[in-house]
């Protein structure tokens, strides 16, 4: 086709990543041919509902879908006949009982779509795999496409932040593209004209350096996370003061205050598995030695939860079983129904195992959570669940929980006790109404 054209795009996959991608570049203008194997999924999309929480996504999809420029399929011989470009946005989780990244999703997309490809055009991964996996799945792709060399494969890695994902697609920082060739460079600027128009800075490299950097970055942000957990521990030790140590290395504009703030640690679908995949990969190629720290960046992290356990118990002298204890969150972040690898609810499910009358609230993820831990109890709203508590613990730092008056809290509850462990409450405020206030790396 015409570099000057709009290409026709697929989105191989429909989860968090795909159906964001696909919806968002509908309303851009393009043409957008939806795939999934999961046939309610598919359904519940062209029925006009998202089927995760991320604020603003559902007027989208109903724009897209009212423009007719989206549409949703389970055929892959569709959407190979129908697109110029397909992007794969299918998930790479860590595999049972490895930390390697488990890249059946990804291969079995491959497989499904080649056989179908049938003329000139480009596939480009967008999923965060290995490095090394791109020219892997290039012979794989070409030898599964009747179409053969004429299939390119690009990456193009995505820096979704959940809760953020239609700004971070519509006006992303950056774009990396990673190709080999003029022709797929052509492509991709075609795919993403009206965000390069808004002036959006261009990486282009090489296969291996566009796979790298999406779990570089994770490995960076976790690594500043655990440092300032790190720095927490410490604190504890010398009756330190985390949150002060953190607000003045803020102010260094060499190290800035962006994820460095202490507290319970960072969860959900990414950071953790990336992390233990890139340094399985490492160790694959060689290489173990240079990211070896992070190692003890996941240690420093699963410790938080621990030792979160471990300061509800010292507030409760000492006991957590037959004590009554609020858990407010249950996604691993606000602004998402998210529970993969959630620290709220391994904290709240230790808890509960350790004899405690255990409840939980989410303005969000209650429905995920409810089925993932069905043993654990959950109430309608933070008040409710606070009712009789001889503790609260904040364990997402949902705005909601932010803002409730420590007074009116204290009208619901048995004592008045509180676990900030997100760093989220005014201390001094708390403390002013009444409240034993602690917060890990506080005195």
């Amino acid at each position: 086709m015409n570099p000057t054209e709009s290409p026709r795009l697929t989105v191989i996959g429909t989860g968090y990543l795909g159906a964001t991608h696909a919806i968002c570049m509908a309303v851009l203008g393009y043409e957008v041919l939806g795939v999934d194997v999961d046939e309610r999924k598919i359904a519940k999309l062209a029925a006009g509902e998202v089927p995760f929480f991320e604020p603003g996504l559902p007027e989208l999809l109903t724009k897209a879908l009212e423009s007719g420029r989206l549409r949703f399929t389970t055929s892959f011989a569709e959407a190979g006949e129908f697109g110029d470009v397909h992007f794969i946005c299918v998930g790479t989780p860590q595999q049972p009982g490895s930390d390697a990244c488990d890249l059946s999703y990804v291969n079995a997309a491959v497989d499904s779509l080649a056989p179908h490809l049938t003329r000139r055009c480009l596939v480009v991964g967008k999923s965060t795999v290995p490095v090394g996996t791109a020219a892997e799945l290039t012979v794989r792709l070409q030898e599964l496409a009747p179409a053969g060399a004429d299939v390119e494969l690009a990456w193009n890695p995505e820096f979704l932040r959940e809760g953020y994902a239609v700004d971070d697609t519509m006006h992303p920082d950056r774009l990396v593209f990673g190709v080999a060739s003029d022709w797929a460079d052509e492509r991709l600027r075609a795919a993403f004209r009206p965000i390069l128009e808004q002036g959006t800075p261009v990486i282009r490299t090489d296969l291996a350096t566009a796979e790298l950097v999406k779990v570089a970055a994770n490995s960076f942000l976790a690594t500043k996370i655990s440092y300032i957990n790190a720095m927490a521990e410490v604190c504890e030790a010398v009756g330190a003061d985390v949150k002060d140590l953190a607000d003045s290395l803020a102010l260094d504009d060499r190290i800035g205050g962006k994820f460095l703030k202490p507290g319970l640690g960072f969860g959900g679908g990414c950071l953790p598995k990336d992390i233990r995949a890139f340094a399985h990969r490492a160790e694959e190629i060689g290489v173990g030695h240079a990211v070896a720290f992070l190692r003890e960046v996941d240690a420093i992290n699963r410790r938080r939860r621990a030792r979160t356990v471990d300061l509800v118990r010292e507030l409760l002298g000492g006991q957590i079983s037959g004590r009554r204890i609020a858990c407010w969150g249950a996604a691993f972040k606000p602004n998402s129904d998210d529970i993969r690898d959630a620290p709220a609810l391994d904290v709240a499910r230790t808890m509960h195992g350790l004899g405690g009358y255990v409840r939980v609230y989410d303005p969000a993820a209650l429905d995920n959570a409810r089925r993932a831990f069905p043993e654990l109890r959950y109430g309608e709203n933070a008040l409710d669940v606070a009712r009789d508590a001889d503790v609260v613990v904040l364990l997402t730092e949902w705005s909601e929980f932010r803002e409730i008056d420590p007074d009116a809290l204290a009208e619901v509850v048995a004592h008045r006790r509180i676990v900030d462990g997100r760093h989220a409450l005014d201390a001094a405020r708390w403390r002013a109404a009444g409240w034993e206030y602690r917060a890990l790396g506080r005195s």
